[in-house]
């Protein structure tokens, strides 16, 4: 029996980070599913170093105001456990951050300067985008660098096996600054570090913001081929 190739490319290549999503409730069973089948992204010596939190209702909704009204009181110091972006960037990674920041903007008609629009956008993160379920990943704070490049095979996967039943995500490294806030709500253990959040559910397809799309640079800008003719 040959792939379906077609299936799993278009499943990869409509992945996208949407940020704005209808309020349709996604069966437990649905992402029980996603998440099952997620499970066999690999892992070093086969650890499965992930560990999350699904939510939906009143304890998503108990999540977001916790986040948010610390958020809305732009208290200072909330820092990542673990550096995700480098103190310094450097090409071509700044022109290529700022590209895409400038093309969000864009899309939605907020200026440069405009940096009050600017933190409203930012602030749907913690609202999870609208969508109706909202996950936390966690890994255990002893486990190293393997672990964390393992973690996010698990998390592409996710993303995609959520393509393949027609549902979109955004995958959200900004929780990981509210990990003090988050702590306490979801019960965290203190050996658990906040990887990111993830906002899972139907698009909304009339959304301004979600015809942003980004580009790609081709694997001739980044990969070295030997012993090709």
């Amino acid at each position: 029996m040959m792939p379906d190739t077609a299936a799993v490319d278009r499943a990869i290549a409509s992945r996208r980070s949407v940020r704005a999503f209808l309020p349709t409730p996604v069966p437990r069973a649905t992402i029980a599913e996603i998440l099952d089948v997620s499970t066999r992204a690999p892992s070093g010596t086969n650890m499965q170093p992930w560990r999350g939190y699904v939510l939906t209702g009143t304890p998503k909704d108990d999540l977001c105001a916790a986040v948010l009204k610390v958020f809305d009181a732009e208290e200072p110091g909330h820092r990542q456990e673990v550096q995700y972006y480098p103190d310094e960037f450097f090409e071509p990674y700044l022109s290529r951050r700022r590209k895409v920041g400038w093309d969000l903007y864009g899309t939605l008609g907020i200026a440069r300067g405009e940096n009050a629009k600017m933190r409203a956008q930012h602030r749907r993160n913690f609202q999870f985008f609208g969508a109706p379920v909202g996950l936390v990943f966690t890994v255990h704070r002893r486990l190293a660098t393997g672990s964390w490049l393992d973690y996010g095979m698990f998390l592409e996967n996710i993303m995609i096996a959520a393509r393949g039943r027609g549902l979109d995500t955004i995958a959200q490294a900004a929780w990981s600054h509210y990990h003090k806030v988050i702590r306490p709500v979801l019960g965290l253990t203190e050996e658990e570090v906040v990887v990111s959040g993830m906002a899972l559910g139907l698009a909304d397809q009339d959304a301004i913001v979600n015809r942003l799309v980004t580009e790609r640079t081709g694997s001739d800008q980044f990969m070295s081929w030997r012993g090709f003719d």
